[in-house]
């Protein structure tokens, strides 16, 4: 594993030599995943980024759990789109226990419809991931967001161990692991370059990077300029490098924040996954318009004859 020095190096080095290193671990194929915003708004968490946070007046639309059937239709609907496989997602802290055992039902309707089950529903205990597990779980989302030094002023209403906790809970029970984070929160370089290290410590098999998009009304609205393109690409860069088992996967804020020329460059050289179409609370590309950059970019979709 390399240091965080090595990989401070790297992220300083001229950018087509950091890209050309990283494009030695790709992926030989890109994978597509959806996700179904199963649950929205009302979060009593305060992450100063989030529209679904109850501390601020996003004005986002709200409701309650979806029914099973929904889910199952949305799944396959994605599936059809291009997809590999399908999360559930849900606002809050952790899986309320009224909607827990509707959510493992979720997963085993998914599973049961041959598509592979993904879940991102907070922070879990002990009895949580094992039922989850039981249920056929295939992998559980949940990020560290940030590196643990600038956590604290993301978030105070849970701790970094918090989620460290969850990521260790999902490894212990077998399940595949999706942890990633969101860059342009004001961070500094050295800091997404602890984000690298923390999660190469922790080996997800995903790493989902996304880019703020900045929300009215929350701490974080008026943060569109605190990571550009280039830079977007070096994080995923090093995050390749650090972690090149994992496949880095381009997340939120792919449509806001760049570029189709930055994308296809990401693409090419250091991501080897994507979240297609929209996101929580903000929208993305089409399938599509994801599938044409992709092999715009002369990669190959997983999947694809």
């Amino acid at each position: 594993m390399k240091t965080k020095q090595e990989l401070l190096n790297l992220y300083n080095a001229d950018l087509e030599d950091l890209l050309n290193e990283s494009k030695k671990y790709l992926k030989e194929e890109v994978e597509f995943c959806s996700i179904i915003n199963a649950r929205s708004g009302k979060c009593s968490q305060n992450c100063k980024y989030c529209a679904q946070s109850s501390h601020y007046n996003t004005n986002i639309e709200t409701y309650p759990l979806m029914d099973v059937e929904t889910i199952v239709k949305a799944g396959l609907d994605s599936i059809n789109n291009g997809a590999d496989r399908v999360a559930i997602v849900t606002s809050g802290k952790t899986p309320d226990e009224s909607d827990f055992d509707t959510m493992l039902e979720m997963i085993r309707a998914l599973n049961s419809k041959g598509i592979k089950s993904c879940a991102s529903i907070g922070i879990l205990n002990e009895e949580q991931a094992k039922k989850l597990a039981e249920a056929g779980l295939v992998r559980f989302h949940h990020n560290i967001n940030t590196c643990r030094s600038y956590h604290p002023q993301i978030c105070t209403t849970h701790t970094y161990d918090d989620r460290i906790n969850t990521v260790r809970l999902v490894k212990k029970y077998g399940m595949e692991l999706c942890c990633g984070v969101i860059i342009g929160m004001g961070e500094t370089v050295e800091q997404r370059v602890e984000m690298a290290v923390e999660l190469a410590e922790i080996n997800p098999d995903s790493i989902p990077v996304n880019i703020l998009t900045p929300i009215k009304n929350t701490p974080f609205e008026s943060y569109g300029n605190k990571i550009d393109e280039e830079n977007v690409l070096r994080t995923l860069a090093i995050f390749k490098i650090a972690c090149p088992n994992a496949s880095i996967r381009l997340a939120g804020g792919k449509k806001a924040r760049l570029s189709e020329k930055t994308i296809m460059k990401a693409f090419k050289y250091c991501a080897d996954s994507a979240i297609v179409g929209n996101y929580l609370t903000t929208t993305g590309f089409t399938p599509q318009e994801d599938a044409r950059l992709v092999r715009e970019a002369g990669r190959k979709l997983s999947g694809a004859e």
